[in-house]
């Protein structure tokens, strides 16, 4: 297996620090900058066309009261002259008007009562377009050229125009900003569905990527983006979580072969070697006892020089199979040694527990009844077993000395006849 660790979901990502977020802000920010931009380039256009309209229809005004304004200077009707100033009042931001005759006289005059005071803003924008003066002509008949009979004075209110210039503004760059947002929030959608959406499928299915099972990510099906830069990536990611898969695999693989017998499929000498130092730091933890089992058969070199290879073969994969038959519990391990040898681990396992082991695989591998017509201590293959039992929290014990123990109690059953357990000195 795999020695990665599951690190459990990634945590998740807050909203607002998210890529939906964090676009919707970057674009409204952008859209709020344009915005000004297109409304000060707006406000700088109204100005222009507004100081044209100011002065255009101030002309109109003018022109519009001209042949009354002139014949009331003729006549010196001051009432005439009056009707004109209060119609010039009534027609436009007036301030100021003045009518006086070719003498210089006043006819006429009206101006507001209230303060016209206005800012520097109004001053900057209007301040030069305010007065007006004209010199009043009257035709006498046809064919006599007007003669000049008085003249006008007119001059805006520049507070009125600073406040119509004010409103103006105000509803352009509302307007301009209210198109801004529109556009922003247009700009959200379309790359929130077009980019975003897609990239928090990515980002989603990465997250539930298993360390130990990469390949099998569930990959995200991105509809329209087959043949663009996001289709690319999502299988970009997939070869490569599939090819780091593989050398998962490859490595899982090369693990269990260092780990395995080849012959008989059990654990080797190296997986025996470092079970056997886990078990000894557990068992010392604990305080509980460990024991040992090593077993060798009997008269083996003998029944592989008369019955063959093949023969020898088969047979270590009979004796393998019946060991870890009868050795059940998922705690105990059984490995092959080297040649004919097998050991047993069995942890939380006292002598007396594990030589009814050992009883019933001595019984197991008679009960395999593989001839053996070569054997000086029984006609079928046996086994002899050393049994050794140890408690690591005792000072001086290794696990070295425990295999040596069972070692040794091995080779008394050889000496005491094989075909027997011994588990005492």
């Amino acid at each position: 297996m795999s020695d990665f660790v599951p690190t459990g979901r990634r945590k998740g990502i807050s909203r607002w620090r998210g890529i939906t977020a964090k676009q919707a802000v970057l674009t409204l920010i952008i859209a709020v900058l344009l915005s000004i931009l297109a409304g000060m380039a707006e406000l700088t256009t109204d100005v222009r066309i507004m100081r044209e309209e100011v002065q255009v229809q101030t002309r109109k005004l003018l022109e519009l009261v001209d042949g009354t304004a002139a014949e009331a200077a003729f006549q010196l009707n001051p009432d005439l002259a009056q009707q004109v100033a209060d119609g010039l009042f009534e027609g436009g931001d007036v301030k100021r008007v003045e009518l006086r005759d070719d003498f210089g006289r006043t006819m006429a005059r009206r101006e507001l009562q209230r303060d016209t005071g206005a800012g520097w803003l109004s001053n900057a924008l209007f301040g030069d377009i305010i007065h007006y003066a004209g010199t009043l002509e009257y035709e006498m008949g046809s064919g006599i050229p007007p003669e000049p009979v008085g003249e006008i004075e007119l001059t805006l209110a520049l507070d009125s125009l600073g406040r119509s210039f004010l409103e103006r503004g105000l509803l352009i760059f509302t307007l301009s900003v209210v198109k801004a947002l529109a556009i922003a929030a247009l700009v959200v959608m379309v790359f929130y569905f077009l980019i975003t959406r897609p990239l928090l499928k990515v980002h989603a299915a990465i997250s539930e990527v298993d360390p130990q099972r990469p390949g099998s990510w569930p990959k995200p099906r991105l509809k329209h983006h087959a043949n663009d830069e996001l289709g690319h990536l999502v299988e970009g990611l997939d070869d490569l979580l599939n090819a780091f898969q593989r050398g998962l695999n490859q490595r899982d693989h090369l693990h269990q072969i260092s780990t395995i017998d080849g012959l008989t499929g059990i654990a080797n000498r190296r997986r025996f070697d470092a079970f056997l130092a886990e078990e000894w730091c557990r068992a010392r933890r604990s305080g509980q006892e460990l024991s040992i089992l090593f077993m060798d058969i009997d008269n083996f070199k003998a029944f592989n020089d008369n019955y063959g290879h093949v023969m020898g073969d088969d047979c270590l994969r009979d004796v393998a199979r019946a060991l870890t038959q009868t050795v059940s519990r998922a705690s105990d391990l059984v490995a092959r040694y080297g040649g004919e040898e097998f050991v047993c681990v069995l942890p939380d396992t006292d002598l007396h527990g594990a030589l009814a082991v050992a009883r019933r695989i001595h019984a197991a591998v008679l009960d395999l009844a593989i001839p053996h017509a070569f054997s000086d201590t029984h006609d079928c293959i046996s086994l002899s077993i050393g049994v050794a039992s140890a408690t690591p929290n005792k000072q001086g014990a290794t696990p070295d000395q425990l295999l040596e123990t069972a070692d040794r109690r091995l080779y008394q059953a050889k000496s005491d006849g094989r075909n027997c357990v011994i588990c005492q000195p």
